[in-house]
């Protein structure tokens, strides 16, 4: 087992040591094939996540640079302590600019819509990324947009 490919998926996934060997043995040491499933792999964990109270978390704010759109949003997480990781923190700052962008009407517009920096991924996709990376279930809890 090469360290340097379990180094550097750790590094771009989040995953666990022993997740990521078994992705590479599974996937015949193909980073492509391994991220594959160890994202499959953080989406189901995701799943099993999503029944989890979330009582934490932070509000994030979004100000165009024309200064005439604006959004505030409200992101939920089970503890402080992911509430200060820079995965949350900048999940948050990701969804307060789609919002602003985007115009969501409700949360489920928004987790349904192409992410604005890669439309490959879902905004739904992009927090369950971020749900698998913590091990926390994450929420979007209300947000607004505004406009002059």
């Amino acid at each position: 087992m090469d360290i340097t490919l379990i180094k550097s998926l750790r590094s771009e996934t989040g995953a666990g040591v022993m997740d990521i060997k078994r992705a590479l043995e599974e996937a015949g040491n193909k980073i492509s094939k391994a991220k594959e499933i160890l994202q499959r792999q953080g989406f189901e964990k995701a799943a099993k996540k999503s029944e989890r109270e979330t009582g934490d978390g932070l509000v994030f704010s979004y100000i165009h640079a024309t200064g005439k759109a604006a959004s505030l949003l409200v992101l939920t997480c089970e503890t402080d302590f992911v509430a200060k990781t820079s995965d949350f923190q900048n999940l948050g700052k990701e969804l307060a600019m789609q919002i602003c962008a985007m115009n969501p009407k409700d949360g489920k517009d928004l987790l349904s819509q192409p992410y604005i920096r890669d439309g490959s991924k879902t905004m739904g996709m992009l927090i369950k990324e971020v749900i698998a990376k913590t091990g926390e279930n994450i929420k979007i809890g209300d947000f607004a947009r505004f406009e002059i």
